[in-house]
């Protein structure tokens, strides 16, 4: 049985989506919401981990997750946590990690369809020439998280 709970944090409101313990979505919430669901330790613990990271003094994530995607989806989410704090690579970049350098366009979907932002890093993923591209919070909330860690970036 899932459940989901709901928390304010430095980037807005974040829904935390659960199924046995085990995080398996992170949506950003647009609105104040009128009801944050069911809070538990498991809840609390990502949360703090989340709030460690956006204040600057938590460079990875010791939580336990459940991906699921299709095969092509999964080899792009991994190819995502190898990515070190403070780095980025291009859409190139990870469709040559994953072995097919001509899928930049399926990688950037595969991004777009991470369960997980911020836990699994799409948000460092940019454009060949430095520049920013979408993002599942928004381009501003990308950007907040490229200065957390200190990532340059280009906008256009």
């Amino acid at each position: 049985m899932g459940y989901f709970a709901i928390y304010n944090t430095l980037i807005g409101y974040i829904r935390l989506g659960f199924e046995d313990d085990q995080l398996t979505y992170l949506n950003f919430v647009p609105n104040k919401p009128v009801d944050y669901g069911k809070r538990t330790l498991q809840s609390d613990k990502v949360y703090a981990h989340l709030s460690e990271y956006l204040e600057g003094s938590r460079t990875t994530f010791e939580v336990p997750y459940t991906l699921r995607g299709t095969e092509f989806q999964m080899r792009v989410w991994s190819a995502l946590c190898d990515i070190p704090y403070g780095e980025t690579k291009t859409y190139r970049d990870i469709a040559i990690a994953i072995g097919n350098h001509k899928a930049c366009r399926a990688v950037g979907m595969a991004n777009h369809n991470n369960p997980l932002p911020i836990i699994v890093p799409c948000h460092r993923v940019i454009g060949s020439d430095g520049s920013l591209t979408g993002y599942a919070g928004g381009i501003d909330i990308k950007m907040k998280l490229l200065e957390i860690e200190n990532i340059r970036y280009v906008l256009k």
